[in-house]
């Protein structure tokens, strides 16, 4: 897993630092956006079931979020 800078107290972060954290927030944020939509079906919270199917359940929910998303 790859993390951001923190800052400490006594010292800002360098410019090379915030650029570094600005691409990892670039990156990270569609992926962010993702799991937010999903997070609107329901129908997750209650998939108890094989995993080949949840897996195929999440693909089809994403290209409907992606399409709504796009329009």
């Amino acid at each position: 897993m790859i993390t951001g800078y923190r800052t400490a107290r006594s010292r800002p972060l360098t410019r090379s630092l915030e650029l570094s954290n600005n691409a990892l927030a670039a990156v990270r944020a569609p992926v962010e956006h993702g799991f937010g939509h999903l997070k609107n079906w329901r129908v997750l919270s209650k998939a108890r079931t094989d995993q080949k199917w949840a897996t195929a359940l999440v693909r089809a929910l994403l290209a409907l979020t992606n399409r709504d998303v796009s329009r």
